[in-house]
């Protein structure tokens, strides 16, 4: 298995764009009220914006997209916007090696923030099991934080 998690480009948004509502409406299965995802999720649009402004990101295995993230970075904090994965892939640690490459990729930040919505139970064990500790929650989000060592 030969992954490489890179910027995207602009010809990636078609792709990154069907990935991103195949894994974002699967959450249906996890708590969420109806299929849907965060603002742009199924917009290529949006997703051809970030790839244009640096903040689109692919995860490819042997070349072929499985996965994406968008990211913007802050001064010395990184704000994991969303990480998605083909449904087809989920559970082979592709998630994992995301966090594992952005957190390998931006060594220079203190910080690394995120939310996600409180309803689901999948994305919420994950960012625990991966170190990221509950900052605060409000009616819709848990917010997460891992601050560098």
């Amino acid at each position: 298995m030969s992954l490489k998690f890179v910027k995207a480009s602009t010809s990636d948004a078609l792709t990154l764009n069907g990935i991103s509502k195949r894994a974002f409406d699967s959450d249906v299965s996890v708590g969420a009220p109806s299929a849907g995802g965060p603002p742009g999720y199924m917009s290529v649009p949006y997703h051809t914006k970030m790839a244009k402004s640096g903040h689109l990101y692919k995860l490819t295995e042997n070349g072929l997209i499985v996965g994406g993230a968008i990211l913007f970075l802050d001064k010395d904090k990184l704000n994991i916007g969303r990480i998605f994965v083909s449904p087809e892939h989920f559970r082979k640690g592709y998630g994992i090696y995301m966090v594992q490459e952005i957190e390998t990729m931006f060594s220079d930040v203190k910080e690394f923030a995120l939310d996600t919505p409180l309803w689901n139970v999948r994305t919420n064990a994950f960012y625990t099991k991966l170190e990221y500790t509950e900052v605060r929650r409000d009616k819709e989000f848990i917010y997460f934080s891992k601050k560098r060592r």
